[in-house]
């Protein structure tokens, strides 16, 4: 805050009343959201601790700074941010089981990583998938180094050529007997790495997915851990070429970097073996399972998706309580200009996010309860479970990813062009989101692979085969193709989306087998039953999320809260499964015989669910529970002086700290007394 600010020290009389009237306790809907009342005290003490003394006025300057000058920043900030969680683990934890590292990138410290945290892909990413393909004896050699980040390391899988399609990578890792090391070699520009968080000038070390090569022959992607740059001088290694990429839409100083490599030599043992294995005769050990090598890329993904019902979650909190303090647009010209949350139009840009928000973040909390499974069945030799998670976090992390980017481009509209300024942080906010869309699999590919995945599953459905539990619903369908009697309940509504879903997958299987019968190859089929197969992918991971938040409401958690608590709950169930079905009409009349009267039904549902959540709207975006410095907006802060913190960020911007800008003098005033 400036020295001339003009925020009040009062909260919003409009804000304060819209508290004041809700029909529920922000304080057990928080303890809820959070996981537990234990879990809410332990993330308010890791803010309280972690932003105290954090000038936030000095921390938003950045957004003034040139590229180069914002890396360096992100670097020097994120080293602090690190430094102070080590000291609060000192103070709080001594001789505990370390928990630091996991909090380094936590929503918890979104607001401190004002313009991206360089090291995310290293905490997030890299240290989980040294313990998952390391062996003991090689994580202890060089994976507790990058967990006490003693070196800093990124996750070299992406090309400039190739991204998601991993067997198209061109990299290549050649064993060579003699030396009994592996050189890699980036045969084309193609073939450099490109787009890895932090590689640019921040790693020495990276994790390099290459193409294994024993004698010429091929046997696949695999991970190596490779030195890139000297750890005293933070030189390139010889036959390494690494830089940044430059700047982007967003993610402005996360530092990712490309990698080229000529005759890079690293020990055998450099190569991850704890699944695959190469020894030292060159003999090579297949992974028990393919999908193994690719399995930390599962957890990321998982984070992802739950990462953007957490970022949906921000945007909406700013939305809702911008809609609160903002008056414009008398409804009745004899009254004065009411809060524009009063408009239904409004309410409908802002509350479906809000529970969209809830429903994505429920259905992560199952994904991540999966991943945990799945990974301890791994551990025992058991792999049965790992297609129905690829499928599903696959599908969580486009719905999520792409469903909040649309989200929050509702939200920035809904706050006028006062959501534009880089101060209301919702363009931040957005182009994170839209990021999502593209990293750790474009979404079209996921898509298509969970479209595999139903095509397999329908299959097996046919026969009588077991089903994962996510696409039991196919097997419902085989047994009962008619849906039978619309009866617009809460569980009709998600059979509707479960048979839209299987009839979908029905119409894409029948066109395959159709293609593969009139003589084209698998590939040249699946690729032209694409739309099919997306839009089946689609309504798979809609049905799932319908399924599993209608689980968590109704269900016998909703014991535990109290009733004030779950009519909220499920009045956001009523708007979320409602909206989601009026706007996935299109495929559910092709398999339920809705009359006119059942979607006019369908549409009053709709405005009477926005009507009854208007008065709590703010008290749940209370409840998510979000400071102020994660929120870093100045349309979205507790205490609601929008105007005031619009006009004092404007005040504090370095235009403003002249009253005549130097361009004034050297070219718009001699320019005007020319008099060419």
């Amino acid at each position: 805050m400036s020295a001339s600010s003009v925020i009040p020290s009062t909260v919003n009389a409009d804000l304060q009343k819209e508290r004041d009237g809700a029909s529920f306790n922000s304080e057990e809907f928080a303890a809820w959201w959070a996981g537990g009342a234990e879990q809410l005290k332990f993330k308010r003490g890791i803010k309280e601790y972690m932003y105290k003394d954090v000038d936030l006025a000095a921390l938003n300057q950045v957004d003034y700074l040139s590229h180069e000058d914002m890396c360096e920043f992100a670097v020097k900030n994120s080293i602090n941010v690190a430094k102070k969680l080590r000291q609060l683990q000192a103070e709080r934890n001594p001789g505990g089981n370390e928990y630091w590292p996991t909090l380094y990138d936590s929503p918890e410290l979104w607001g401190l990583h004002k313009v991206g945290n360089p090291f995310t892909v290293m905490f997030v990413m890299v240290i989980h998938a040294l313990k998952d393909q390391c062996t003991p004896e090689q994580y202890e050699e060089f994976g507790k180094r990058v967990e006490r980040f003693e070196v800093s390391v990124a996750y070299a899988q992406t090309e400039l050529g190739h991204g998601t399609y991993l067997r198209g990578l061109e990299t290549r890792a050649d064993y060579d007997r003699e030396t009994d090391e592996f050189v890699l070699n980036t045969p084309s520009i193609t073939a450099y790495k490109w787009w890895p968080g932090g590689l640019g000038q921040c790693s020495n070390y990276s994790i390099v997915m290459a193409q294994l090569y024993i004698d010429g022959e091929l046997k696949g992607p695999h991970l190596f851990y490779v030195q890139v740059r000297e750890e005293d001088t933070h030189e390139p290694r010889p036959g390494v070429h690494i830089g940044e990429i430059g700047k982007k839409m967003g993610f402005l100083a996360v530092n990712n970097g490309f990698l080229g490599m000529k005759n890079v030599r690293i020990p055998r043992t450099r190569m991850l073996m704890r699944h695959a294995k190469v020894n030292r005769d060159g003999t090579y050990v297949k992974s028990p399972a393919d999908a193994l090598t690719y399995f930390a890329m599962v957890r990321t993904r998982c984070i992802i998706a739950r990462n953007m019902s957490l970022i949906l979650a921000v945007a909406a909190t700013i939305g809702t309580r911008y809609s609160a303090v903002r008056r414009q647009s008398p409804i009745d010209p004899k009254l004065p200009e009411p809060q524009i949350l009063d408009h239904v139009t409004q309410q409908l840009k802002v509350i479906p996010e809000i529970a969209a928000s809830l429903a994505y973040r429920n259905a992560c909390d199952y994904l991540l309860e999966l991943f945990d499974a799945t990974s301890r069945d791994k551990d025992q030799g058991r792999y049965e479970r790992l297609p129905e998670l690829h499928s599903l976090s696959c599908a969580l992390k486009v719905l999520c990813s792409s469903d909040a980017a649309a989200g929050i481009e509702r939200l920035r509209l809904a706050c006028g062009g006062h959501g534009y300024l880089t101060s209301a942080n919702l363009g931040n906010i957005y182009v994170n989101a839209t990021a999502a869309c593209t990293y750790e699999g474009e979404n079209t590919v996921l898509l298509l692979q969970i479209g595999r995945f139903l095509m397999k599953s329908w299959r097996a459905a046919q026969s009588g085969a077991p089903l994962a539990p996510t696409v039991s619903y196919l097997a419902e369908v085989q047994r009962n193709p008619e849906f039978g009697v619309w009866t617009g309940s809460w569980e009709n509504l998600v059979k509707a989306m479960q048979f839209a879903a299987a009839n979908k997958t029905r119409i894409a299987f029948n066109n395959l087998a159709k293609r593969l019968v009139n003589g084209q190859s698998e590939e040249v089929a699946a690729n032209q039953t694409g739309i099919e197969l997306t839009q089946a992918a689609e309504l798979h991971g809609r049905a799932f999320v319908f399924h599993s938040f209608l689980t968590e409401v109704t269900g016998a958690k909703s014991k535990k809260r109290s009733s004030a608590l779950n009519r909220v709950l499920e009045q956001l169930l009523e708007l979320y499964l409602v909206n989601a079905t009026l706007n996935n009409m299109n495929n559910i009349l092709r398999v339920v015989a809705l009359t006119d009267a059942d979607l006019n039904k369908l549409q009053s549902r709709l405005e009477t669910a926005l009507t009854k959540l208007r008065p709590d709207a703010v008290a749940i975006v209370d409840g998510f529970d979000f400071a102020d410095e994660q929120l870093n907006s100045t349309l979205g802060s507790y205490d609601g002086n929008a105007y005031e913190r619009i006009f004092d960020a404007a005040m504090s911007a370095p235009l403003n700290q002249k009253s005549v800008p130097k361009s004034f003098h050297e070219h718009l005033g001699p320019f005007m007394k020319s008099n060419l």
